[in-house]
């Protein structure tokens, strides 16, 4: 008996195009929208200093203080740069909520790629006899 040669399905240049478009939006919506719902980057503290009037009292050694006027800078226009720092606090219930939808998600797409591998193979090379 002679096996039929398999012949993949065939898409269209439009088809491609727009798959690859759709997929480039997809992950510009991901990365953007938590920016636009005011879920990211707002996580900001200001850190007490001496004076914000003089190099020494932002706490910027000689050096520093150098590398900041070459780069244009006043101690009261740098101030908030140096004063501000990034709340990296968490909340695990978050955090476990996250982990569990990634590995939820994950789980379910090896479970539908292992069926879908499997109908390849099976189209492909014909069922397997069990034994």
């Amino acid at each position: 008996m002679a096996k039929e040669i398999y012949v993949p399905p065939k898409q269209s240049a439009f088809g491609q195009l727009f798959d690859s478009l759709f997929l480039l939006g997809l992950v510009l919506v991901a990365l953007f929208a938590p920016l636009f719902l005011k879920l990211a980057g707002g996580g900001k503290i200001d850190i007490p200093v001496q004076d914000k009037s003089t190099w020494e009292g932002l706490g910027q050694t000689a050096q520093q203080a150098a590398q900041w006027v070459k780069l244009g800078f006043t101690p009261e226009s740098a101030s908030s740069i140096i004063t501000s720092r990034f709340d990296y606090s968490f909340n695990p219930v978050e955090l476990a909520v996250t982990i569990l939808v990634i590995v939820g998600y994950f789980a379910l797409l090896f479970a539908f790629s292992r069926s879908e591998y499997r109908e390849v193979i099976d189209e492909r090379f014909g069922r397997r006899s069990e034994q």
